[in-house]
């Protein structure tokens, strides 16, 4: 059982990284009863001005000196800043909540386990999709797909830039498979390309499972349309799910709840704080979060081969 948070005072909070993610973070917290919002750390003077204009709160530049001052904490910075400012909070006390990815290697994540597990904290992941599908029920259901594509894409924003397209979106869609779909990955095939920044930005990947199934998946933050969605086919029929026009088709004989997308964020946050507060265990545990980014590591390793031997067979030819 996890340590549990005291009852006789409000949880003190703080974001790391007030950014796109961090800003919704601090609303959020900002507006849970029972959680008073102390500070927020970003390297940004504007950043800083903007969080301490909207909230009324300490607004830092260094997230050390948040370090010991918290119950739970945001950890919104870039992606690959993740493993250092998660395992100092850890050894501060304090119970987390970092947005995906859990960190950019496996041997980070797998040291961020052991001490959330060895210190009696709360260690999670932002996949807050997992929010979504688990209202519609289509989570419950023990076969495991045929086959899922996945697609998410849109136009360049200059976020994650400090990532690929994989780490930074398709991660969303890797969770959701595993979800899905039971057991090891035994292959990978995969495509990437860049387009503004020095990672793929266009990635697409194919997935085979030790059971038969076959997962494709596309992100792409340099798309010029906004396309997000996900289609399950199973023995039984096809479920396909637009996540811009909230449109399902369904021909299984599996009844789905509506699709609602009002606000998985808060959601996840939520769901983040009732844990910190009664000492369980959250929707998304990290040992899930880390199995995702083995998977995603492994198509970045599978997109960065094909495009080095592309460049080597252009140089050659050259």
């Amino acid at each position: 059982m996890q340590y549990q948070a005291p009852q006789s005072r409000p949880l003190r909070a703080a974001v790391v990284g007030h950014g796109a993610f961090g800003r919704h973070h601090a609303t959020k917290y900002a507006r849970i009863p029972g959680v008073e919002l102390i500070g927020v750390a970003d390297p940004s003077p504007d950043a800083r001005r903007q969080a301490k204009a909207a909230h009324s709160v300490a607004a830092v530049a260094d997230w050390r000196s948040l370090l010991g001052e918290v119950d739970i904490v945001s950890i919104c910075s870039p992606a690959v800043t993740h493993a250092p400012i998660v395992r100092a909070f850890l050894n501060a006390g304090a119970d987390v909540l970092v947005e995906k990815p859990i960190a950019t290697s496996l041997a980070e994540a797998d040291a961020l386990i052991a001490l959330a597990e060895t210190k009696n904290r709360l260690l999670t992941v932002g996949h807050q999709e997992r929010f979504v599908f688990a209202r519609t029920g289509l989570l419950n259901y023990n076969d495991a797909p045929l086959e899922v594509d996945c697609w998410r894409m849109g136009p360049w924003t200059g976020r994650g830039m400090d990532v690929s397209a994989v780490l930074d979106l398709m991660i969303h869609d890797i969770d959701l498979v595993h979800c899905l779909i039971p057991g090891d990955v035994i292959d990978v095939e995969a495509r990437g390309r860049a387009g503004i920044s020095r990672h793929s930005d266009d990635v697409t990947a194919r997935v085979f499972f030790e059971n038969g199934s076959v997962a494709r998946l596309h992100a792409s933050r340099i798309s010029p349309v906004r396309r997000r969605g996900m289609r399950a086919v199973y023995e039984d029929g096809t479920i396909e799910i637009d996540f811009i026009t909230r449109q399902v088709r369904n021909t299984t004989g599996r009844p789905l709840k509506q699709l609602q997308l009002d606000d998985p964020l808060g959601e996840s946050i939520a769901s983040f704080v009732s844990a910190a507060r009664l000492g369980a265990s959250s929707l998304v545990r990290p040992e899930e979060a880390r199995k995702a980014l083995e998977t995603a590591l492994l198509i970045e390793g599978a997109a960065s081969h094909i495009r080095e031997a592309e460049i080597e067979s252009v140089a050659l030819s050259a």
